[in-house]
């Protein structure tokens, strides 16, 4: 039986192109109203499983729900879906008004329900003054929000969103993001939306869905998945830059490495009795405390400093720790230099744990 609270649910979808398999038993629900983003490296099956919620692509193995209904069978137009691609795909010889309203036309709507839900989608984008403008007279950032404009005429379900800012700068990529966000918080709508930035995924969604090899690694909210990685590979993946690890040995709540020992009594174990094993400790450079914070630090020691990057609100220090390199961030006043003696403190309480083998958290 159907939740009805659940906009979209994927039960065990497999897709395969001969022997190559793209997704694996997958399951998915994804709440009315969420935005929830599938988030990965190239290759790892976001984009595939996007089309297949949209009929692009035909499933091997498997069903999708929408809204209760099964369309795992039903074609693009009849699943109440909208999609917003990466490249903009806009009519060149129609104005912006033209393209809004070229689907709607299409499905024989009438002109004055037309003409309401262009100019409703123009005063929500803020694209009014270009709706008698061609393509070829608009910003990439325009063109991108006539784009979705199109999807939004439809009044649809559920938006699709396949990274539809990769093609835009770095200022426009900024600008549109918060742009999204607020036009889901005005709809309410349910939108999945696909990209491999971590940081459209931490800012933009109400969970991530972490993919790797056609499977989802972890579910969860940005601070779930950043605080409590269920694995090193999410771990590695979440945060920039990216987390610290060392390789060492768990014995009876304390984590030994080459040249020292942390006590991980703050830590929070998933299971309470955990074997003597292999493990790898891993701690974000931001957690690692320096100057007057040390003091309330459980844990210290002194590193050497290898490198330093300044990043304007931020430094970046480089230094060496049980013989690998380990990210520190500090403040952007900070003044440090090559070969300069730096005290710091580790929390047990925020580091994570991994075994060995599994890489699963500990």
């Amino acid at each position: 039986m159907l939740v009805p609270n659940h906009s979209v649910r994927i039960r065990d979808l497999t897709l395969t192109y001969g022997a190559i398999t793209v997704l694996r038993d997958l399951n998915l629900d994804i709440h009315d109203g969420e935005f929830l983003v599938l988030l990965g490296s190239s290759g790892c099956g976001k984009s595939t499983l996007l089309n297949c919620i949209a009929g692009l692509l035909e499933p091997t193995d498997g069903q999708i729900f929408i809204k209760g209904r099964n369309v795992t069978w039903l074609e693009p137009s009849e699943r109440g879906i909208g999609m917003v691609f990466q490249s903009y795909a806009l009519y060149p010889q129609m104005t912006v008004r033209g393209n809004l309203s070229f689907g709607l036309k299409n499905a024989r709507m009438a002109q004055a329900e037309i003409e309401a839900r262009v100019a409703k989608a123009a005063r929500i984008l803020q694209i009014e003054p270009l709706l008698d403008r061609k393509p070829a007279a608009l910003s990439g950032g325009q063109r991108q929000r006539v784009a979705i404009g199109r999807a939004l005429v439809r009044d649809v379900d559920v938006f699709l969103f396949d990274e539809p800012l990769s093609n835009l700068d770095a200022k426009l990529r900024a600008d549109l993001r918060v742009e999204i966000k607020r036009l889901h918080q005005d709809l309410d709508n349910t939108m999945i939306y696909v990209t491999h930035d971590q940081v459209e995924a931490m800012t933009l969604a109400d969970r991530i869905a972490i993919m790797r090899s056609g499977k989802v690694m972890q579910l969860g909210t940005p601070d779930e998945i950043y605080n409590r990685p269920q694995s090193k590979y999410v771990a590695d993946f979440i945060g920039s830059p990216s987390m610290n690890f060392l390789d060492g040995h768990y014995e009876r709540g304390t984590f030994r490495a080459e040249g020292f020992q942390i006590d991980m009594a703050g830590y929070q174990l998933g299971a309470p009795q955990v074997a003597d094993r292999p493990a790898i400790l891993g701690i974000r450079p931001e957690h690692v405390a320096t100057g007057a914070l040390v003091n309330a630090a459980p844990i210290k020691g002194e590193v050497t400093v290898d490198l330093v990057e300044p990043m304007g609100a931020d430094t970046l220090v480089w230094a060496q720790v049980a013989g690998k390199p380990f990210r520190i961030r500090m403040d952007g006043q900070a003044r440090v230099v090559r070969g300069d003696r730096l005290t710091i403190g580790i929390d047990p309480s925020k580091a994570s744990m991994f075994d060995a083998k599994t890489e699963e958290r500990l």
